[in-house]
C-alpha cells in the first residue's frame, strides 16, 4: 500500500497538471469562440468577397480564382476549428480524471522515469516533456502486460529493454484521488471491483484502466489478417475490440481513418449501446452496420426479405407445423459450405450452358427474346470470362436497342406523345438540339425538321429506363438461375459434387419455390441468392476498408464469413463471439475453428481464448457456467453477490404479481436497469401488456426495431439482449414447457448471463431442465405454486 506522504504527493500532482488544464482550456474556449465567429462571419458574407463577372472569358477565369482563394480560407478556419474544438473535448475529458496508472521504468544504464498513463497525451508548456502519456503509446504497454522487475517494450526501432520498479493505480474523479494502490499484477482487483460493483449504463463506458493483459493482446494485435476471439459471457470481447479500433486509429493515424473501419453488430439497439465508447476515447466512432441493413440495401428493392429474428422466431414458436423439419433441414443446409461449392461450381457450368435471360421488351413489344440473348451470348469465345461476356452482351443489347430506337421515329405513338409535350418541352428539345450545333438557328425553322427532333427526344426520354435496366445487367434473370438450384434436383446433383443433398430435399425447394414465387427471400437464401448474383455478374467488392470487426460472429455461417471476406479484399478481419450463445439454427462459423482458420489460413489467423467472465457475480457465473459444455473452464471474477433465486409459480396471475413486487423492490434498492427477459417477441408483448397495468413505473418493451438502449425497466426477448448487461435479470418463465429442446439451452444461457447482480428466474409450473441439471447449491428454489 502507498504512504500517505506518497498520497500526497500524488495529490499535488494531480492539483497541478489539472491546474495547467484548466488554464489551457480558458485560452482554447476563447480561441474557439473566436474562430466560430470568423467562421459564421465569412460564411455568412461569402459571395460579397467574390467578385462575380461572366461577361468576358478573362472575368471568368478571375472569379473562378477569387471562389478558390475564398473557399480555401474559409475551409482553413474551418478545419482550425475542428481541430481547436477536438482538443477542447480532450481537455476537458482528461480534466476531470487526467490519469489512471504511474510506471517509473529505467533504461539500460539510463536513468528512472516516471510515467503517467491517461486516455490522451499531455504535454507540458514547453511541449517537449509527457505529463501524461496516451494508454496507446508504445511504452505504455509496461502497464498492462510487465510486472515490476525486467521489462520491454516495442519501439518503431525496436525493443527498448529496461527495469520497471513500480506500478501504481489511480482512480481520479474531478480531480480528487480515490483510490491509489500499488500492485505487482497486470490491474489490481481493488480497481475491478470498484468499476465492476456499479450500476450497467445506457451505454458501454470505456474502462482502459482496467484492461488485462489477455484483453491487450486483442487490442495491440496488428499483425494478424485474422483475429478470432472466443470469449466466455462477460468476458470483455466487445470492451476490447472497441479500445482495438481506438489503437488501430492512434497507431496508423497517418494511414486510417475511422470511415475506413467497419463493425457488423447483432441489431441497431446494440449499435447505440456502444456509440459512446471512441469519442470517449477521442477517436470518430467508425461505420456501424448489421448484416441485414446490408442484404437490405442490396436485396430490398427486388423481395421482402426476411430478417434473423424473424426466422428466429419461427424456429422457437412454430415446432407444430407441418414444414418446420424440412424448413429446419433447409437453413443447415443453405448456411453450409457444401452449398456455397454448390453455388461456386454453378458458375463454370453456366459458362458453358444453361444461362437464363430476361426479354428486353417495350410497350409490351419484345425488342430482343431471351432465346437470342442466350445464343449471342454462348456465340461469344468461350474462353472470355462470364462476367466479361455479359459486359459484351450488354454493350451488343445497347446497340440493338439504339437500332430499335430508330426504327420508333415515325411510330404513330410517337405523335401523339408530341402532340402532349409543353412548351417546356420544346425548350428542353431546342437546347439540347443547340449544345450539341452551336450553329443552329433561333428557332425551328420547318415541320419536318422539328418533327424529327422532338421525336428524337421523346423516344430517346421513354428508352431511357429500359437502357438503365440494361446497363445494370438486369437482363440476366438472377431469381431463375437461382430457383433452378431448387426446381431441378439433377443440376443440384450435379452441382453437388457427389454430397449428399438432405433428406427433405423436394419439400424444402417446394417451401423456397413457394416464398421466391411470392416475391418473398427467407433468411437462410439471402446470402446464397447474392452470392450466386456477385460471382455471376461479377463481385461488387469494396477496397476502402481497411479493417472489418464482427461482433456476436457465433450468430454467423461459414458461408455467411466467407462472403464478408470478398465483399472487403483488403480488410482485416476480428470476429468476436460464444459458441455457447450461438442460438441461431445455422451452423455457427465457431462450432468449429476449421473454416474461421481456412478463411486466410492458419498463418495469417490468430485465436485468443479469454474464459475469465468480468460482468457477473462469481455466485451467477458459477450458477450458469454449468449450462454449457466446457462451462468448467469459465472463470468467475471474484465479486460476491447474492445466489440466483429459482421460484416455481401455479398462475400466470401470481406470476405477474411476484414480478411486480420484484421489480418494485430492486428500484428501491437503487438498480437502475432491470429486464425481463422473454423467450420470444410474442411472449414479450403479452408480458408487458400485463405488466403496464402493474408497475408503477412504464416498463419498455424493447423490438427488433428499437433504436437505442435505455436505462429503466426492459420487456426483451432473449435474443435481442445479447451483447448488452443489465444490473438485475428476471427470466419471464423458465419452465420445462418453454426451455425443454436441447436447441435452446444456449438461448436460455444468454438470457441468464445478461445479470451483472441479480438472477431471478421465474417458471410457470416445473423448472426447465437446464436449471434443475445444476448443483443444488449453486441457486435458492422458492415453491410458490400452492
Amino acid at each position: 500500500m502507498s504512504t500517505d506522504q506518497e498520497w500526497t504527493e500524488e495529490q499535488q500532482r494531480v492539483d497541478e497538471v489539472t491546474s495547467l488544464i484548466r488554464g489551457r482550456i480558458r485560452k482554447l474556449e476563447a480561441e474557439v469562440g473566436r474562430v466560430r465567429e470568423d467562421v459564421v462571419s465569412m460564411r455568412k458574407d461569402f459571395w460579397d468577397e467574390v467578385t462575380m463577372n461572366f461577361s468576358e472569358s478573362d472575368d471568368v477565369g478571375e472569379t473562378s480564382t477569387s471562389l478558390r482563394q475564398q473557399s480555401q480560407v474559409l475551409s482553413d478556419r474551418e478545419q482550425r476549428h475542428k481541430q481547436s474544438a477536438t482538443m477542447l473535448n480532450r481537455l476537458n475529458r482528461l480534466l476531470q480524471s487526467p490519469y489512471f496508472g504511474r510506471i517509473d521504468f529505467a533504461e539500460m544504464e539510463g536513468r528512472e522515469e516516471k510515467i503517467y498513463l491517461g486516455i490522451a497525451s499531455l504535454l507540458d508548456d514547453n511541449e517537449v516533456g509527457f505529463l501524461v502519456y496516451d494508454w496507446r503509446a508504445p511504452i505504455s504497454n509496461l502497464y498492462y502486460d510487465s510486472m515490476p522487475g525486467p521489462a520491454s517494450y516495442e519501439t518503431p526501432s525496436g525493443p527498448m529493454e529496461g527495469e520497471l520498479t513500480l506500478k501504481r493505480q489511480f482512480v481520479i474523479r474531478d480531480g480528487r484521488i480515490r483510490f491509489m494502490f500499488d500492485t505487482g499484477v497486470t490491474i489490481g482487483d481493488e480497481l475491478l471491483q470498484a468499476v465492476l460493483s456499479r450500476s450497467s449504463d445506457a451505454q458501454m463506458k470505456s474502462i482502459v484502466a482496467t484492461i488485462q493483459k489477455e484483453q491487450n493482446r486483442i487490442i495491440r494485435d496488428d499483425r494478424s489478417r485474422m483475429l478470432i476471439v472466443q470469449g466466455a459471457a462477460g468476458s470483455g470481447k466487445t470492451s476490447a475490440a472497441l479500445q482495438r479500433v481506438a489503437y488501430l486509429l492512434y497507431k496508423y493515424r497517418d494511414r486510417l481513418s475511422a470511415d475506413q473501419v467497419v463493425l457488423f453488430s447483432p441489431n441497431p439497439m446494440f449499435n447505440s449501446y456502444v456509440s459512446t465508447v471512441l469519442p470517449e476515447l477521442g477517436e470518430e466512432n467508425m461505420s456501424q452496420t448489421t448484416f441485414q441493413e446490408y442484404l437490405e440495401r442490396r436485396l430490398g428493392r427486388e423481395f421482402q426479405l426476411e430478417d434473423p429474428f424473424e426466422q428466429l422466431e419461427y424456429v422457437l414458436s412454430a415446432s407444430d407445423q407441418p414444414a418446420y423439419k424440412a424448413r429446419m433441414e433447409g437453413i443447415r443446409f443453405k448456411s453450409s459450405q457444401i452449398f456455397q461449392s454448390m453455388i461456386e461450381s454453378y458458375k463454370p457450368l453456366l459458362e458453358r450452358e444453361g444461362m437464363i435471360f430476361k426479354p428486353v421488351r417495350f410497350q409490351g413489344r419484345e425488342v430482343v427474346s431471351a432465346e437470342e440473348m442466350a445464343r449471342k451470348f454462348y456465340n461469344f469465345d468461350p474462353d472470355i470470362r462470364l462476367a466479361n461476356r455479359l459486359e459484351l452482351l450488354r454493350e451488343w443489347l445497347l446497340k440493338e436497342l439504339a437500332a430499335f430506337g430508330k426504327e420508333e421515329y415515325t411510330a404513330s405513338w410517337v405523335d401523339q406523345q408530341i402532340e402532349l409535350l409543353s412548351s417546356e418541352d420544346y425548350q428542353r428539345a431546342y437546347t439540347r438540339l443547340r449544345r450539341k450545333n452551336k450553329r443552329i438557328d433561333e428557332t425551328f425553322d420547318d415541320f419536318d425538321r422539328e418533327r424529327s427532333i422532338l421525336a428524337r427526344m421523346v423516344v430517346s426520354d421513354r428508352l431511357k429506363p429500359l437502357r438503365k435496366w440494361i446497363k445494370a445487367l438486369r437482363f440476366v434473370d438472377i431469381t431463375r438461375l437461382y430457383s433452378e438450384l431448387f426446381r431441378n434436383r439433377k443440376l443440384a446433383e450435379r452441382l453437388s459434387g457427389g454430397a449428399e443433398l438432405p433428406s427433405r430435399w423436394e419439400e424444402m425447394s417446394r417451401l423456397t419455390l413457394e416464398r421466391i414465387g411470392e416475391g418473398e427471400l427467407a433468411y437462410e437464401d439471402a446470402t446464397p441468392y447474392l452470392y450466386l448474383r456477385e460471382i455471376t455478374l461479377g463481385f461488387r467488392s469494396n477496397g476502402g476498408i481497411h479493417h472489418v470487426f464482427i461482433d456476436e460472429a457465433q450468430d454467423y455461417s461459414p458461408f455467411q464469413l466467407s462472403f464478408l471476406k470478398r465483399l472487403f479484399p483488403r480488410a482485416k478481419m476480428t470476429a468476436l463471439g460464444d459458441f455457447n450463445q450461438a442460438i441461431y439454427a445455422h451452423a455457427s462459423v465457431l462450432q468449429d475453428n476449421g473454416p474461421l482458420m481456412g478463411l486466410y489460413g492458419p498463418d495469417q489467423t490468430e485465436l485468443i481464448s479469454l474464459t475469465r467472465s468480468y460482468r457477473s457475480t462469481k455466485e451467477i457465473v458459477e450458477f450458469t457456467r454449468g449450462m454449457v459444455a466446457g462451462g468448467e473452464h469459465i472463470i468467475p471474477f471474484n465479486r460476491s453477490g447474492d445466489k440466483p433465486e429459482v421460484t416455481e409459480i401455479g398462475t400466470r396471475g401470481k406470476l405477474h404479481e411476484s414480478i411486480t413486487r420484484d421489480v418494485e423492490a430492486l428500484l428501491g434498492e437503487g438498480y437502475e436497469s432491470v429486464a425481463v427477459i422473454c423467450k420470444t417477441a410474442e411472449e414479450s408483448a403479452a408480458a408487458h401488456e400485463a405488466l403496464e397495468k402493474l408497475l408503477s413505473v412504464k416498463p419498455r418493451l424493447i423490438k427488433k426495431t428499437t433504436p437505442a438502449f435505455e436505462k429503466g425497466i426492459h420487456i426483451i426477448p432473449a435474443y435481442l439482449a445479447k451483447g448488452v448487461e443489465f444490473d438485475a435479470v428476471l427470466i419471464y418463465d423458465g419452465s420445462s414447457r418453454r426451455y425443454a429442446r436441447e436447441s435452446e439451452r444456449k438461448l436460455f444461457y444468454t438470457a441468464c448471463t445478461r445479470a451483472m447482480h441479480l438472477l431471478h428466474i421465474y417458471s410457470l409450473g416445473q423448472t426447465t431442465p437446464f436449471v434443475t441439471g445444476q448443483s443444488p447449491e449453486t441457486f435458492i428454489y422458492r415453491d410458490l405454486t400452492n
